[in-house]
Parts: C-alpha cells; sequence; structure tokens
C-alpha cells in the first residue's frame, strides 16, 4: 500500500523514454521511433501513452508580445494496458512530420512531449527536441535567396490575421539581409513569409525594403514608402527556374 502511495506521487512510478530514429526530419518526412516504458515499484494500469508535436509562436495582446505553445500534432498509441514492476516495454511509433512545422536552423523550437496517461498518479513523461529541415520546395527557395547574396539574419513564428490562415494561427517569418551581390548597398532587408498549402505548394508573401537615399529617400523611408510587398505561388514545377523567379519580385 504505501509503495502504491509513494507510486501516486511520482517516487517509483513508471518512467517513460522516447527513442527517436533521429533528430533531424525535414517537412512532411515520417518521424518514427519507439517509446520506452519501464515499470516502477509496483503494477501500474496505463490509460494511454500519447505523443505530442509543439512548437510557439508569438502573439501580440495590448501592444505586448507573448510566447503561446501550439500542438501541430498528437498522437495516441495505445488502448489501456497494464506494466509490472520493473518490467520493460516498446511500442514504435512513426507520423508525419507535419508542413506547417516551422524550421528549426540548430534551435531548439520545436520538441516531442511523450506522456503516460496514469490515473491517479503524477503521469510520467519525456521531452525531445527535433530539428526540422525544409523539404525540396522550401529549401530551393532558401538557396535562391542565398545565391541572391542574402544571409538569413532572424526568424520566427508569428500570429496571422484571420485572412490568412489555413490550419494554424502562425506562419514563420524569415528575415534576410544582403551581405553580397546585386541587392547589397541597394535593400536594407528582405522578409518571407512562409505560407504552406501542400507538401508541393507555398504561398509566399515578400516584403522587400529598399535603402534610404537622400532626402527624398529619408522622407519615403519615413512613410514607409521604400518598403513593397509582393504576394505569389511556388510548386515544384518552379524549382529549375526559382532563383530567377524570386529575383523578378525583387526586382519588380
Amino acid at each position: 500500500m504505501f509503495q502504491k502511495f509513494l507510486a501516486s506521487v511520482g517516487i517509483g512510478n513508471a518512467k517513460v523514454d522516447t527513442v527517436l530514429e533521429k533528430d533531424e526530419y525535414m517537412v512532411g518526412e515520417e518521424i518514427a521511433g519507439v517509446v520506452q516504458i519501464t515499470g516502477g515499484s509496483v503494477s501500474q494500469q496505463i490509460e494511454s501513452i500519447y505523443l505530442i508535436l509543439s512548437t510557439s509562436y508569438v502573439r501580440e495582446v495590448d501592444d505586448k508580445k507573448e510566447n503561446v505553445t501550439f500542438d501541430l500534432e498528437q498522437v495516441r498509441l495505445t488502448e489501456p494496458i497494464s506494466i509490472e514492476p520493473n518490467a520493460r516495454m516498446e511500442i514504435p511509433f512513426s507520423f508525419s512530420m507535419p508542413i506547417e512545422a516551422p524550421l528549426t536552423f540548430g534551435m531548439k523550437t520545436v520538441w516531442i512531449y511523450t506522456g503516460l496517461d496514469i490515473k491517479r498518479s503524477i503521469d510520467p513523461c519525456d521531452l525531445d527536441y527535433i530539428q526540422v529541415l525544409p523539404n525540396a520546395l522550401l529549401n530551393s527557395v532558401l538557396d535562391s535567396v542565398k545565391q541572391l547574396g542574402f544571409d538569413l539574419r532572424h526568424a520566427e513564428c508569428e500570429e496571422l490575421p484571420h485572412r490568412l490562415r489555413n490550419h494554424i494561427p502562425f506562419a514563420q517569418e524569415l528575415e534576410f539581409v544582403p551581405v553580397s551581390g546585386q541587392y547589397y548597398g541597394e535593400l536594407d532587408e528582405l522578409e518571407l513569409l512562409i505560407l504552406p498549402r501542400a507538401y508541393d505548394r507555398l504561398d509566399i508573401i515578400m516584403e522587400v525594403d529598399r535603402k534610404a537615399r537622400g532626402l527624398a529617400g529619408l522622407f519615403s523611408e519615413a512613410l514607409d514608402l521604400d518598403e513593397k510587398v509582393i504576394r505569389f505561388t511556388v510548386t515544384r514545377e518552379d524549382i529549375p527556374s526559382m532563383q530567377q523567379k524570386i529575383n523578378s519580385y525583387i526586382s519588380y
């Protein structure tokens, strides 16, 4: 009885550890691994085992920014099961990386939370950060921007206005600065808001910010007249000519 009480407060409880096949996945790729469960000091009934793929985005409330956690995917692995003291159990899983998952660029901004639902007990859990890489289409966009002389300066997920939303309330904004090439000294920055519509289709809202030159330029900058916003769509068919397409929109 005392051991059951200890397990109910997390002492001698079952333990869970998620082992992924790898820690980098492309958008749309299958995430695969096993959930390893080790029994505690008493027999326990596990109502469910679940995985939650999450990230966060920035939302403005009353002119203040706050980080909001958003669940991109939730997977339930089993029906109720029992695990005996010190027993070991492995449950394989796989699910697709959602197309809306933001790229991580080496940061800890996307994670998998694993939980065991055990009644009258502190639920054991595990958390694993993963890296999200671009698929072929998005990589073509990023590579084209780089070839045009831009470096990534900042990436952030921001809340979208309702008119731009599809399945989720945010999108990733990528901010680039020119470091070489024809736009060095001509542009202040280039911003891309990535709106995934399908695995092989992206809507992109591009903002081009030109450098102020002279008094007229400073006046335009003060009124934001030096900024240009363009919305366009790219698909897999655009990959061979992606750099030319991106360049045409920047210089338009």
